[in-house]
């Protein structure tokens, strides 16, 4: 057992403490196994060196959001501990504002190392369990590119639950019955574009909903193009998108290879492409893991408990 004395070099202890001590608290319960008292800008900690050190560098964290932010929330807390004590480092760049005026950006450090993949590569794989935000942040990469005017569109694809994407039978036309499956996307511009502008991307074909099936034969220019779900998408689907690749076009890939609903798991193109692919100049793959999930804190225990049981 050791005691160590940690200093807190801030200019708000207030922020550092959370209002009634939430955030404190919530540190505690966090090392369970350590003695923490806190007296003024010091914390006087004691229990194993291992816990004591990981303890320290999880502060130091702390305080580098704090300082760069001027604020820390308990949600940042949980992010920040689940990020498995690295170095924390944040993407300062504000992607969009939202349609609330909000500002968007990176949450977690592997949002940022995506932001800086798309920065530096044409195509890029996003590989994680839901909740991590990678579709979400591959949409408000595309909408940034649009308003900047780098693209001229913003492409959507996503496969349909049946393998095959057999559409036919749904009413309307391809839009429609494409809808569904789209609709998580629609979800996260309607954030980011107010919705009447986001029906007029739609008319005016800035923005295109296009299902696997009818992407054949075609170049993809001047576009940012999304696939969702792509761990859907067998081998000759994902080999036929990639190869759509125009000028001045920006792939992103996004997908969970724990939830492939393939009748055979093994035809799965985004398996096939992570292992083909990944020594290929120009090509970034980012995989996310329950620690980067930024949805209620309870999504990443549930992926969790049903890793172990798998």
């Amino acid at each position: 057992m050791i005691e160590k004395k940690i200093y807190l070099d801030i200019p708000s202890l207030v922020e550092f403490y959370g209002v009634q001590n939430i955030n404190i608290n919530k540190i505690k319960t966090l090392f369970p196994k350590l003695k923490i008292v806190i007296r003024g800008n010091e914390i006087f900690v004691s229990g194993e060196e291992n816990i004591i050190k990981k303890f320290e560098k999880f502060i130091q964290n702390l305080l580098k959001k704090i300082n760069k932010y001027n604020k820390l929330e308990e949600n940042d807390i949980d992010l920040i501990f689940r990020n498995e004590f690295n170095e924390v480092e944040f993407n300062d760049d504000i992607l969009v504002f939202g349609t609330t005026g909000k500002m968007i950006k990176a949450r977690n450090r592997r949002q940022s190392l995506l932001i800086d993949a798309y920065a530096k590569n044409d195509l890029i794989f996003a590989v994680g369990p839901a909740g991590t935000g990678k579709t979400y942040l591959a949409i408000l990469l595309a909408i940034r590119a649009l308003k900047n005017k780098e693209v001229k569109r913003i492409i959507l694809s996503r496969p349909a639950v049946e393998a095959g994407e057999n559409l036919g039978f749904l009413p309307g036309d391809v839009k429609d019955k494409l809808d569904p499956y789209i609709q998580a996307l629609y979800d996260a511009m309607r954030d980011m574009i107010p919705g009447k502008k986001l029906n007029d991307y739609i008319e005016n074909g800035t923005v295109q909903i296009a299902p696997l099936a009818f992407m054949r034969g075609r170049t993809l220019s001047d576009a940012v193009v999304i696939l969702d779900e792509a761990q859907n998408a067998t081998i000759a689907q994902i080999k036929m998108f990639l190869t759509r690749m125009g000028k001045n076009s920006k792939f992103i890939v996004t997908g969970d290879i724990t939830q492939i609903d393939l009748p055979n798991k093994n035809n799965s193109g985004l398996l096939k492409a992570t292992r083909i692919l990944k020594n290929i100049k120009g090509i970034s793959f980012i995989y996310f893991n329950k620690n980067d999930i930024v949805r209620h804190k309870l999504v990443s225990d549930i992926v969790g408990a049903f890793e172990k049981n798998n």
